[in-house]
């Protein structure tokens, strides 16, 4: 009698999303059903969630080398991406209307940035050359006086190329240019140092590394002024109205903590796989 064969499936997309952590899911339950104050109450069960709210704040910021009142706890990296460009451009910060972008954002940028073109606001596209680099010369030659903001994704979700993010933000910076960049795919798997980079806003995506889906982050610079997307209460420094998500908050800031304490031992891991299966391919169809 034959027997039926066994298919084992195997994972390759952990860039779309990736599973939660045991140590993140356990982390998390205890908000769901004993610890489940509104962090906004001054009783005790809200103070516990403010409590835990606040230290994943902390475990965030100290991913990114922020400061703690830098971090806003977001819906997700789109919606970190959407308030780092249209708050901007809504606030007082936003005057000059002129924005620069690169040819191969993911689409939380593209189409934000599209929205505000249809608004009024001048929009270029940097290119990049044939390893997928940005093209700088290109990016130099096209801000000008009244060029605001800019953003240029840290790591590319499809190439996996890694852009020049202290280069791109030292010409920036001596333009005078707001520097957002979306790094979705380089949180918790590369250093990432906002302060040594001089970026201005940054978003994170929570399962992009092991944390819930529907949780992200966006860090504002001290200084940069932005427009809430929602209106409501005063939550988020002001920037994001709304009760905070407190178990997956904490599932972010654990997230963010078990990142930065594995960086350097995933990171050799990551690369062993990576050539593993480079060599592999090449074995198999060469001249790939």
């Amino acid at each position: 009698m034959e027997t039926e064969r066994q298919t084992k499936h195997v994972y390759f997309d952990h860039n779309a999303t990736s599973p939660v952590l045991p140590e993140v899911l356990e982390a998390m339950i205890p908000y769901f059903n004993t610890s489940y104050g509104n962090p906004s109450s001054v009783h005790r069960f809200g103070r516990e969630a403010r409590e835990a709210v606040d230290r994943a704040r902390e475990q965030v910021a100290a991913l990114l080398n922020a400061d703690v009142d830098e971090i806003v706890f977001t819906g997700g990296g789109s919606e970190s991406d959407n308030l780092a460009m249209k708050g901007f451009l809504d606030s007082p910060n936003g005057d000059s209307r002129h924005i620069v972008t690169s040819a191969v954002e993911h689409h939380a940028v593209v189409n934000s940035v599209d929205r505000l073109e249809e608004l009024g606001h001048d929009v270029d596209y940097i290119g990049v050359d044939d390893r997928g680099e940005l093209d700088i010369t290109e990016l130099e030659e096209t801000i000008g006086e009244n060029t605001t903001i800019a953003s240029f994704m840290y790591a590319n979700n499809e190439t996996g190329v890694i852009f020049d993010i202290p280069r791109i933000s030292s010409i920036l910076k001596k333009n005078g240019i707001v520097f957002h960049t979306d790094a979705v795919q380089a949180a918790g798997k590369i250093p990432i140092d906002v302060k040594k980079d001089g970026i201005d806003l940054l978003s994170i995506s929570g399962h992009k590394m092991g944390a819930p889906k529907g949780m992200g982050v966006l860090f504002v610079k001290k200084g940069i002024r932005l427009t809430p997307l929602i209106h409501g209460g005063h939550h988020e420094f002001g920037m994001r109205a709304g009760t905070e998500n407190v178990p997956s908050i904490v599932g972010l800031g654990m997230a963010a903590e078990l990142s930065r304490l594995r960086l350097s031992k995933e990171m050799e891991r990551i690369s062993r796989l990576r050539d593993k299966l480079e060599s592999g391919v090449l074995d198999v169809v060469p001249d790939v």
